[in-house]
């Protein structure tokens, strides 16, 4: 269990690491959550502080409880945001939690990067880049589409980038393991637009090009804050959720 400190109070720290687990797929919608008496010996806390914990999950949708049974993760449809998808790979060495998997429909290496790519990732104008693209699927069908980008002078070192093969470990852990270099920080940018036709696609949207989706731009730097990866993924409707705290 994770250290409590006074930066926030105890029970949003317990809500904060139990909804973590949630998030990275560690807890899957129906699974039980632990006891008010259970989280209050394993937090060292009171009683009374792990009842908030488990309240302010039911409020956010995390969670529910079931009358002389206990309290489930519900499914709030949020999707896997990278800083989960991270901490998964590094705790467990995988990156997808067992009832999802990822399809790679692309590997490659472009020989002029687009645009804003090449702004993202700082390279200069006219270099390559490599680009690496997936589906990913659970039983209820296309949860997400991604796009990583990486520097094309990678391709030499780096080559199961660009082999449409899965990165079980994730690309990130491969990336760091062969040039030495650790993602330290990363910044999203959050929106939303209507599908691309092969959005629509990719994700068996009925709306086609009508249907809304939740789009983020991630990127990725390292110890020297130099970017390391620059990923765009896109979600469909009624499949996240965008959710933010902090002090005022």
């Amino acid at each position: 269990m994770p250290q409590l400190d006074e930066a926030l109070p105890k029970y949003r720290q317990i809500a904060n690491h139990l909804r973590d687990q949630i998030l990275r797929g560690d807890l899957r919608p129906g699974d039980e959550l632990p006891s008010e008496r259970v989280v209050a010996v394993q937090f060292a806390v009171a009683r009374p502080t792990a009842t908030k914990a488990l309240e302010l999950l039911r409020q956010e949708g995390f969670a529910e409880s079931v009358q002389g049974s206990g309290t489930f993760v519900a499914d709030p449809h949020a999707h896997r945001r990278p800083r989960e998808r991270y901490q998964r790979a590094r705790d467990q060495g995988k990156i997808y939690p067992p009832d999802e998997y990822a399809v790679i429909v692309a590997a490659e290496l472009v020989s002029l990067a687009p645009e804003h790519v090449v702004e993202a990732l700082r390279l200069r104008e006219g270099s390559s880049a490599i680009r690496r693209r997936r589906i990913t699927n659970n039983a209820d069908g296309p949860v997400e589409v991604s796009t990583s980008w990486f520097d094309g002078a990678l391709a030499d070192a780096a080559r199961r980038l660009i082999e449409r093969e899965r990165i079980r470990e994730g690309t990130l852990a491969y990336v760091e393991a062969v040039t030495g270099r650790r993602g330290e920080y990363a910044r999203d940018r959050v929106s939303a637009r209507y599908a691309t036709a092969e959005e629509a696609v990719e994700l068996a949207l009925s709306q086609g090009t009508s249907a809304p989706v939740l789009t983020v731009e991630h990127i990725l730097c390292d110890q020297q804050d130099r970017p390391l990866e620059f990923a765009e993924a896109v979600y469909p409707p009624g499949r996240w959720t965008y959710e933010q705290e902090y002090s005022l």
